[in-house]
């Protein structure tokens, strides 16, 4: 969708960040934007809420209440939670609240820890955003084995949580529940940077709120992502630049 107000390119909801890592929320919201989302929401750490809205001047920020996280999540079209966040008690029951709806929903970083596998199908599975030790941490297993075999891993986790998933690392695998496998190798050494990751869900945040199915917006995502990191390698070299230039790489690749 091109033409249109804000309301047709897609609502999201991001929630991320804390005290410690109140730049994730920001990079992840930038991301989502910067792939074409139309109406932004970030529910964050209340203590960083007002300065990072003065970041973010185009979000409605909010606190993070975990008893409403599940409503808002009503109200659109797609929600990426995870990146920044502390690993605590609140995620689980913000993992189990979200995953309750039928939002379109990725889940990353400290979320990945707390979510347990879903009792009931999904109409629309999740997408699970794990590196080797959020994998290990779903399969509760040990990290070497992520390392030995990283695709079944990620197959086994698909399956048991009935959802899409990222297997991160050098070449990236894109794995589904009835055993799809997608690989992508290309983007380079210089997106192995802190943010990274937050960027790479906000993408693929932004990618479902404007209508993307779940397997689509991951697919398109990574390859945003890794495109994204080629075109700065370019720019200004193999390694060196920061997680928050490789969004602004996004719009002009969404056209190719």
């Amino acid at each position: 969708m091109v033409d249109g107000d804000k309301e047709t390119k897609g609502r999201i909801l991001v929630v991320a960040g804390s005290m410690e890592v109140p730049g994730a929320a920001l990079l992840t919201a930038t991301a989502a934007m910067r792939a074409g989302a139309g109406k932004l929401r970030i529910a964050t750490e209340q203590s960083v809420a007002i300065p990072l809205g003065l970041a973010v001047p185009e979000a409605m920020v909010v606190g993070l209440e975990v008893k409403a996280i599940g409503e808002q999540a009503l109200n659109v079209d797609a929600v990426i939670a995870g990146p920044g966040m502390s690993n605590d008690d609140d995620c689980a029951a913000i993992a189990e609240a979200l995953v309750a709806t039928d939002v379109r929903l990725a889940l990353d970083a400290a979320l990945l820890h707390a979510l347990k596998p879903p009792k009931v199908n999904r109409l629309t599975p999740p997408v699970l955003l794990p590196h080797a030790g959020e994998l290990a941490s779903l399969l509760d297993c040990d990290e070497a084995e992520i390392d030995r075999d990283p695709v079944g891993c990620g197959l086994s986790a698909a399956q048991r949580f009935r959802s899409i998933v990222l297997v991160k690392g050098i070449a990236s695998h894109v794995v589904t529940p009835d055993g799809g496998v997608w690989k992508y190798d290309g983007g380079g050494p210089g997106l192995g940077v802190s943010g990274s990751g937050d960027v790479l869900a906000g993408v693929v945040g932004g990618l479902l709120a404007r209508g993307a199915e779940p397997l689509n917006a991951l697919l398109w995502a990574v390859w945003l992502h890794g495109e994204g990191g080629a075109s700065l390698a370019k720019k200004v070299g193999p390694i060196g630049f920061l997680a928050r230039e490789i969004a602004d790489e996004i719009p002009a690749l969404l056209h190719r």
